[in-house]
């Protein structure tokens, strides 16, 4: 790393929150004491292979096990070293459970994780109505457990610096949010999401919506345009604009299943009357801010800032640790998760 860098690097932790800034170093950290047993209900979806490997290495975790029938997830571990257990023993004696299953099973894994009295971290979309999520949360709060929704850029520090600067007024008055997620999917990826009405804004969308609802609040209005372009024979909604309205600012969301190498060109922009942060790439994050005036740590002028290597996953898994031994709220709050989940819906036209 070379001295601008290296000064790019540290500038840009310092710029982030507090919370945000533990955590990064907790995750690079090992810790002491007992580790939490942790278990996986389900491990079909796209992210559950990482987050298996990342719950095995843990200092925080001790991974009991997978619970999942399917002989292509077992395939798909079989060298893993991982073992596969029952949805008995799995309820019986994990403490934290990842529900990392098909995405229509989400909201009923993580019900029976729930009442069974477990911590659960709950990939996304946690559901596919409002009401579903509604009962989740209630459980929660009622067996007074963690819930905590794997939306994968929480802990990004690019996405989080981008959001400090719009909280904190530096790039004055916000009126627009842009942010684009592409990517491409096999025919059995595409099957799997064209179940839902929202397609690829249900799928991956919701990781752009997050941010953009726990920064503007619930959007007075939402107008979608859920369409199926690709040249495959399916009811996929593959080519996807999400467009909320706030009282005096736009977000426009945009999703499509049918660009190669989409990572590199996926982006989360803000942009205010002082000027605009964007983040491209997304990861490894690379933050553009450009200001009339300086404001807060920036100057009146563009700037890149980059960030210590970023790896998605880990710091959501060390916050979830964390809360649990403190016996504390996770960062994002039950009625922030709430307003996520509806504006989601919304966007795709699920609600």
């Amino acid at each position: 790393m070379n001295r601008r860098s290296f000064l790019e690097a540290g500038f840009a932790v310092a710029s982030l929150t507090p919370l945000v800034q533990r955590l990064h170093a907790a995750a690079t950290t090992q810790t002491s004491g007992p580790r939490i047993k942790i278990g996986f209900m389900g491990a079909s979806h796209s992210h559950a292979f990482e987050k298996v490997r990342l719950a095995k290495e843990s200092t925080d975790f001790e991974l009991i096990g997978i619970h999942d029938a399917a002989e292509a997830v077992r395939q798909r571990f079989a060298t893993s070293g991982v073992r596969f257990i029952s949805q008995e023993t799995l309820l019986n004696e994990a403490e934290v459970i990842a529900v990392e299953s098909a995405v229509q099973d989400h909201a009923r894994h993580a019900e029976l994780a729930l009442l069974a009295g477990k911590h659960v971290h709950l990939e996304k979309p946690p559901s596919d109505s409002l009401a579903a999520f509604q009962k989740l949360i209630h459980l929660a709060r009622e067996k007074q457990r963690l819930l905590q929704v794997g939306y994968m850029w929480r802990f990004n520090p690019g996405i989080n610096a981008a959001l400090e600067a719009a909280r904190n007024g530096w790039l004055g008055n916000v009126y627009l949010v842009r942010a684009t997620i592409n990517t491409s999917l096999s025919a059995g990826q595409r099957r799997e999401v064209a179940q839902f009405r929202g397609g690829t804004m249900f799928e991956l969308g919701s990781h752009v919506i997050d941010p953009v609802v726990r920064l503007l609040g619930r959007p007075e209005k939402v107008t979608s345009f859920l369409n199926h372009h690709g040249d495959e024979d399916d009811r996929l909604a593959d080519n996807t604009v999400a467009v909320l309205e706030f009282s005096k600012t736009l977000a426009i969301i945009t999703s499509a299943t049918m660009q190669p190498g989409a990572g590199a060109h996926r982006f989360f922009e803000i942009l205010g009357a002082n000027g605009s942060a964007l983040v491209k790439p997304i990861e490894q994050p690379v933050l553009h801010v450009d200001l009339a005036k300086a404001a807060g740590p920036y100057a009146a002028k563009a700037q890149m800032i980059t960030f210590p290597p970023y790896k998605r996953y880990v710091a959501e898994l060390v916050e979830l640790a964390q809360a649990i031994r403190q016996a504390r709220p996770l960062v994002v709050t039950p009625q922030e998760d709430l307003a996520v989940q509806e504006a989601l819906l919304r966007a795709c036209e699920m609600n």
